[in-house]
């Protein structure tokens, strides 16, 4: 008999364990599936947005759709960037979620990750921001090295562009 009132205390226990796990579990599913929905609209007013502020136009000049397309890339740079906020927001709700689970190492690492995201974002826009300069500055010192009649006008241009990009490309590393 004693026995018996061993296995039904451990079920009981185990019962109770699951009762309180649950409601847990249910609220972590709601919580990511509130965020997968939230996350594709960030998605679609990202990339609505970049494109009425003509943000693509600014990537094209830049050379830096050009860049992705040969590295065959699929999307463009407004793409990346919307890529990039929908992962943000889904990184966020799995951060809710599991911290909701009590799963503080993984609350950890993803929280981790989570700081990292904004900065990708930053250093994308000073890449397609500071690529654009980069061509301005080299077209800018290409046209006035032919207006003074030096031979090597076009080198210098390209000179002045690979200086500006190498700059940029380290700020954005930095970032």
């Amino acid at each position: 008999m004693e026995q018996v009132d061993v296995l039904l205390e451990t079920a009981r226990g185990l019962a109770r364990q699951a009762g309180d796990f649950l409601p847990k579990l249910l609220l972590a599913i709601v919580v990511l599936l509130a965020g997968w929905l939230l996350a594709r609209l960030v998605r679609f007013v990202v990339r609505r947005a970049l494109r009425a502020i003509n943000f693509q136009v600014l990537t094209e000049r830049a050379g830096i759709d050009a860049f992705l397309e040969r590295g065959g890339v699929q999307v463009d740079a407004s793409g990346i960037l919307a890529l990039l906020s929908y992962w943000l927001v889904i990184l966020g709700s799995l951060l809710v979620a599991f911290n909701g689970l009590g799963l503080g190492y993984v609350t950890d690492l993803l929280s981790r990750v989570l700081v990292f995201m904004p900065k990708a974002f930053v250093a994308v826009l000073l890449l397609a921001l500071g690529a654009y300069f980069a061509r301005f500055v080299g077209d800018a010192v290409a046209a006035y090295c032919r207006n003074v009649e030096l031979r090597d006008a076009g080198l210098l241009g390209r000179l002045a562009r690979a200086a500006i990009l190498v700059f940029v490309v380290l700020i954005a590393l930095d970032h």
